[in-house]
């Protein structure tokens, strides 16, 4: 018969590492570690393997709130047919005007003068029908709406 194992050498979760990179960000937020500190102590949550070692990483900090914020990234665009579109919509007429943005900073350059800004008829229009979309919900995650 083998014997139990103990409490510190259970093994980890990605939901635990999740949890204790959170009260890592928490306390960096509040001051009580700085941003190297964080960035090796984040490294070495998500290498920790037993419950021991993340208690070793988080022994000297406070208690976190009882509710972290999330650190997932929020996303702009829904995964959806509409979301889709408006993230190529949103590229295409992105390049669009920064091409055309550079084809006239680069004119204005050579020829010495300041240009009327016609770029931002290439632009605006653009933005403003995205925008429109974007409002009435095309593309947005449901969260949002």
């Amino acid at each position: 018969m083998t014997e139990p194992v103990r409490p510190e050498d259970l093994r980890v979760s990605d939901a635990d590492r999740a949890r204790a990179a959170r009260h890592l960000q928490w306390a960096q937020g509040e001051g009580l570690i700085d941003l190297g500190e964080y960035d090796t102590r984040s490294r070495e949550v998500w290498e920790a393997r037993t419950r021991g070692d993340l208690t070793r990483l988080l022994r000297d900090l406070p208690a976190a709130p009882a509710r972290l914020p999330d650190v997932s990234r929020r996303r702009v665009f829904s995964e959806t047919g509409g979301g889709t579109a408006m993230r190529v919509l949103t590229i295409i007429f992105t390049t669009i005007a920064v091409v055309n943005l550079v084809a006239w900073g680069i004119v204005s350059i050579t020829t010495g003068e300041l240009l009327y800004p016609w770029f931002l008829w290439t632009g605006l229009p653009p933005l403003a029908a995205l925008g429109v979309l974007y409002a009435f919900g095309i593309g947005r995650p449901q969260r949002d709406r």
